[in-house]
C-alpha cells in the first residue's frame, strides 16, 4: 500500500509549488456531500475510463482520499498503481480527519469553478439583473438580446423566453457580429450563477462596447420569480467563421496576454507535449462538432466554457500546464485567460492549430486490460426477455436511467453490484446495457464473477435498443434521489423539494467566496 500523510502534510503540499493531484475515489453523489476544494472526483466505478484522461503524467503526486469510511481510496491507489503511477499518497482518514484537523470541506459540484465566478462577479464588478427585471425590459421591448452560454443539451431543457445558445468561449467570438447596434444590451444566462458571470465578464474583458449584464441567478432565479421557462427549443447561433473573427481575436488576445497566457506554434507543442518532467494537457476547445471535422492529434474535446465551469472533470493536477487550440484563436485566448485566473496553471495557446496534419472523429480512448465479453444485440435480446430468459441490468447515469430504460430493466452502480447480484434470477442470462461500452465490459465481468448465469453485453447499449424502435420505459422517480450516489443532483432534477433546492442552492453559490477565504488554498488571480 502506498504511505499515508496527516491532512497537515497535505495542507503543506497544496501550497509548496509542485505538482498535485487529489482524486476522491467515492461515487460522485457522496463527493458533493463533502469533499476537499482542490479535490477531483473519481469514482471506482469510472476510474478506468477517467484517471487515464485525468493523469496524462503518471509520475505526479497523487493523493487518494475518501470520505473516512476506509477501502476506497486505498482501491483507488491500487489501481492507479496499475496505470503505471509511482507516487502515489493517501490521505489517512479521509475526509473526515481532515475536518478534525480544523480543515475546510465543500459541498457541491465543480466548486473550484463555481466558488471562481462569484470571485470574478466580487473582482470586476460584474453588472447583473434579477428575473422581474429581465421581464419587464421585455416587455418594453428594450433593444436587446439573451444569450444562454451553457450547452445546447442544458439549453433545450430549459431557456428564457427569446434566449439564443452561444455557449461559454463562444460568446466573445460569437456575440460581436450579432449586434448591429453598440447600444444594444446583451443579457447572459445560465442555469444558476457561474456562467452567467462568467459569460457576462468574458464580453467586458473581450472589450464589447454594448452593455452587458448577467442575468442573476440565471433560469432558477426566472422560475422561482415566477416565470416559465421555455422547453425543447434549438436556438442557437449561426455556425460559420464570424466575419470578425480578426478584430475578436485581437480583444481576446489583449485579455489572454494580461493574464499571462503564452503562445507557441505546433513545433514548440511538440517540445512540450515531450517533456516527462511535466504534467501537460492539451484541449481543443471548439464546439464538439467542429472537433470532430479535424483537430490537431492528440488534442482532447474540451468545449471552452465547459472546461472553465467544470475544470475538475477534465485536470486534476495543480500546477500543470495546460495548451489549447481552436481554429482562429478567440476561443483559445479567452478560455486561457480564465483558466490562468481560476487556477494559475501554466497556459499556451496555438497560434496555427489548423495549419498541417490534422485528424477527425472523437478517439475512442484504450483502456488497458479491458475484460473480453460476450454481446448479444438489441433484437435477440428482446426476443430472450419475451421468453423469460433474460435479465438486464443497466449500468449507465441514474438520470439517464430515469429518462429512458429498457422495460425491466434494473439500474446499478459498478461498486454496488454485489447486492444487485444476489437479488438477480440464477438461471436467466444477465445483459448488461451501458452507453460506453467499455463501462459495459468492466461491468459484465464484474458481474460475471457475482453471478451464476452467463453474462453479455448488449451492443450499442439502451440506444441501439430504442434504435431498432423497441420500447422504453421511464420513470422519474426510479431510482430514487436517495439512490442516485452516482451524481449530484441539480435542484431540478429532484424529484420533492424543488423550490427550497433552488433557493438553497443559489444561496450556497454566493457563500462560497467565504468559505474559499476560510479555506486558504485558492490564488483566484494571483496569476
Amino acid at each position: 500500500m502506498p504511505p499515508k500523510i496527516t491532512p497537515a502534510t497535505l495542507k503543506s503540499w497544496l501550497r509548496d509549488g509542485a505538482e498535485l493531484a487529489i482524486l476522491d475515489a467515492r461515487e460522485e453523489g457522496e463527493f458533493s456531500a463533502s469533499h476537499l476544494f482542490w479535490a477531483i472526483p473519481c469514482p471506482l466505478s469510472q476510474a478506468e475510463l477517467r484517471a487515464p484522461r485525468l493523469l496524462p503524467r503518471r509520475a505526479t503526486r497523487i493523493v487518494c482520499v475518501d470520505g473516512g469510511e476506509g477501502g476506497y481510496a486505498e482501491r483507488l491507489a491500487s489501481f492507479l498503481a496499475t496505470l503505471g503511477c509511482t507516487d502515489l499518497h493517501i490521505l489517512a482518514g479521509g475526509n473526515a480527519a481532515w475536518a478534525d484537523a480544523g480543515y475546510e470541506l465543500f459541498s457541491g459540484f465543480n466548486v473550484p469553478s463555481k466558488a471562481f465566478g462569484e470571485w470574478v462577479e466580487h473582482h470586476y464588478g460584474t453588472p447583473s439583473i434579477d428575473a422581474a427585471e429581465l421581464a419587464a425590459m421585455q416587455a418594453e421591448g428594450r433593444d436587446m438580446i439573451i444569450v444562454d452560454s451553457r450547452p445546447i443539451g442544458e439549453f433545450r431543457a430549459m431557456s428564457i423566453p427569446g434566449a439564443i445558445d452561444v455557449p461559454g468561449a463562444e460568446l466573445a467570438y460569437r456575440v460581436p457580429a450579432m449586434l448591429e447596434r453598440p447600444t444594444t444590451t446583451v443579457v447572459v444566462n445560465c442555469a444558476g450563477r457561474t456562467r452567467s458571470i462568467l459569460g457576462a465578464e468574458s464580453l467586458r474583458r473581450a472589450g464589447l462596447p454594448n452593455p452587458v449584464v448577467a442575468l442573476r441567478n440565471g433560469t432558477m432565479g426566472w422560475e422561482l420569480a415566477g416565470f416559465t421557462c421555455n422547453r425543447g427549443r434549438d436556438d442557437r447561433y449561426a455556425p460559420g467563421t464570424p466575419a470578425d473573427a480578426a478584430e475578436t481575436l485581437a480583444r481576446a488576445r489583449h485579455f489572454a496576454d494580461q493574464s499571462g497566457v503564452r503562445w507557441i506554434t505546433r513545433a514548440e507543442l511538440a517540445g512540450l507535449l515531450a517533456d516527462t518532467s511535466r504534467t501537460t494537457h492539451f484541449f481543443d476547445v471548439r464546439d464538439p462538432a467542429e472537433y470532430a471535422e479535424g483537430h490537431v492529434p492528440g488534442a482532447v474535446s474540451a468545449p471552452g466554457g465547459q472546461l472553465v465551469q467544470a475544470t475538475d472533470g477534465w485536470v486534476a493536477t495543480r500546477h500543470a500546464r495546460i495548451i489549447l487550440a481552436d481554429d482562429t484563436g478567440t476561443r483559445a485566448a479567452m478560455t486561457g485567460g480564465w483558466l490562468r485566473q481560476l487556477g494559475g496553471w501554466e497556459v499556451f495557446c496555438l497560434t496555427d492549430a489548423m495549419e498541417g496534419r490534422l485528424e477527425a472523429g472523437h478517439p475512442a480512448p484504450a483502456i488497458p486490460g479491458l475484460p473480453k465479453a460476450a454481446t448479444i444485440t438489441a433484437p435477440d435480446l428482446a426476443a430472450r426477455l419475451a421468453a423469460g430468459g433474460a435479465t438486464v441490468v443497466d449500468c449507465g447515469r441514474s438520470l439517464a436511467f430515469r429518462a429512458g430504460h429498457i422495460p425491466g430493466a434494473r439500474w446499478g452502480v459498478r461498486t454496488r453490484l454485489a447486492p444487485l447480484a444476489a437479488g438477480l434470477p440464477a438461471d436467466r442470462m444477465v445483459v448488461v446495457a451501458a452507453p460506453d461500452p467499455n463501462l459495459a465490459a468492466l461491468a459484465a465481468a464484474e458481474l460475471a464473477a457475482l453471478h451464476p448465469a452467463p453474462v453479455a453485453v448488449l451492443e450499442g447499449g439502451t440506444a441501439a435498443w430504442a434504435a431498432a424502435g423497441l420500447p422504453i420505459a421511464a420513470d422519474r422517480r426510479d431510482p430514487p434521489d436517495e439512490a442516485c450516489i452516482d451524481t449530484w443532483l441539480r435542484p431540478y432534477d429532484r424529484n420533492d423539494g424543488v423550490e427550497a433546492a433552488m433557493r438553497d442552492y443559489l444561496a450556497w453559490e454566493i457563500d462560497l467566496v467565504h468559505a474559499v477565504e476560510r479555506d486558504g488554498d485558492a490564488p483566484f488571480g494571483a496569476w
